[in-house]
């Protein structure tokens, strides 16, 4: 009877033999007592094919990727190496997947870290490629560019102010208020020392009248309308506010102030086009933080590096101050509102197992009995909501 049922079982997995032709025309192999005809196999050598396909296009995508990415930092390199005592960590730039890449720096004055992360196209997935492309063509608001971020976090100073302020790409502003809570602290403002393609985004007007003036060799808005720097410009940013909004409060200790530079990564042909801006924003975080004998204003004894902070008028630090101070009673009440309503729903759900287990006890009859008084009270419940009505 087993042996029955093996055999069975054997018969259902065994394959079907091949059915060779007798008019068999094609091309043909013969060694031995081996025959290969290839006309046999059209379907298979198709799907071999793509699958050799998809790992040659995997594997020159990943190599194009990694050579994209190295080119932008080693013609950078120099520069952080100018900037920083610890320019990278060891390893250099270290490698997450296909498409992203990060470095870490320290060592700098006014400065406790930078963090730069390079984000790629999916070159090496040709699926995912092909989304992005047909969506791009689909979708007239939609864009998936090979992106640099420089992510800059001060040290503590009361010469960084508590605000946001930002010079942003126009064709960036649709969306970047979705992506960066924090920026939604500020008011879109137009500025005739900047190019017309780009915006300023500052929660008051003298916080952009004291970044974008001169200072020493930096002109900001000199470097940003060069044309050979503005195509990969995408938005420079202030600010001591999360990217996302918090569920609750942030403690002192949590808050950050921050410089972040994007970019949009040039052709390796053209790698170092970036570099003037990178090099701005390097001298811009130290007039912000007046460090280095760099300044907006005149400390005591005209000395000059007291930075962004103490050169803003006094009312402009006490708006800034309240406005911080109203958004964090709003997230206070927000968090204090949801966990009111989980507890509330906590307990209607606590109250409804209790119910149905209550019920579970009773006869059917009883139950049907309390199942008429339930529609009961649900009718009389609507019908007075129709009455106030």
């Amino acid at each position: 009877m087993a042996s029955e049922g093996l055999k069975q079982v054997l018969r259902i997995l065994t394959p079907p033999p091949l059915v060779v032709p007798e008019d068999y025309e094609g091309v043909e192999f013969k060694w031995k007592m081996f025959v290969f005809r290839p006309g046999l196999f059209q379907k298979e050598a198709m799907f071999l094919g793509a699958i050799l396909f998809y790992l040659a296009w995997y594997f020159i995508g990943k190599s194009y990727n990694i050579s994209r990415a190295h080119k932008w930092f080693n013609a950078h390199l120099l520069l952080y190496e100018t900037q920083f005592t610890k320019p990278v960590q060891r390893g250099g730039l270290t490698r997450d997947g296909a498409t992203d890449f990060y470095a870490f720096s320290t060592g700098r004055r006014a400065i406790t870290s930078a963090h730069t992360t390079i984000s790629l196209r999916p070159f090496h997935d040709f699926f995912q490629l092909t989304y992005q492309i047909v969506r791009g063509i689909a979708e007239v608001t939609y864009r998936a560019d090979d992106e640099v971020e420089l992510e800059f976090t001060f040290q503590e100073s009361p010469n960084v102010p508590d605000c946001v302020w930002a010079i942003v790409a126009k064709d960036e502003l649709k969306d970047i208020k979705d992506r960066r809570w924090d920026l939604s602290f500020a008011r879109v403002t137009e500025n005739n020392t900047l190019p017309p393609s780009l915006s300023v985004m500052s929660e008051f007007a003298d916080i952009t009248d004291c970044l974008l003036k001169q200072h020493g060799p930096l002109s900001l808005s000199k470097v940003l309308s060069d044309p050979a720097v503005l195509p990969y410009f995408r938005s420079l940013s202030l600010t001591d506010q999360p990217r996302t909004r918090p569920e609750a409060p942030l403690p002192a200790s949590a808050r950050k102030k921050r410089l972040v530079l994007t970019l949009r990564l040039p052709p390796t042909s053209d790698a170092t086009a970036t570099l003037p801006l990178v090099a701005a924003t390097f001298q811009l975080a130290d007039v912000i933080a007046g460090a280095g004998g760099w300044g907006i204003g005149k400390g005591p004894g005209g000395r000059s590096g007291t930075g962004l902070a103490p050169s803003l008028r006094p009312e402009t630090r006490t708006k800034l101050r309240a406005a911080r101070e109203r958004v964090e009673k709003d997230i206070k009440e927000e968090a204090v509102r949801e966990k009111r309503e989980e507890a509330e729903a906590e307990r209607a759900a606590a109250k409804k197992k209790a119910e149905e287990e209550r019920l579970s006890k009773l006869s059917a009859a009883e139950q049907r009995k309390e199942l008429e008084k339930e529609k009961k009270r649900l009718l009389r419940k609507t019908q007075g909501k129709v009455a106030k009505r």
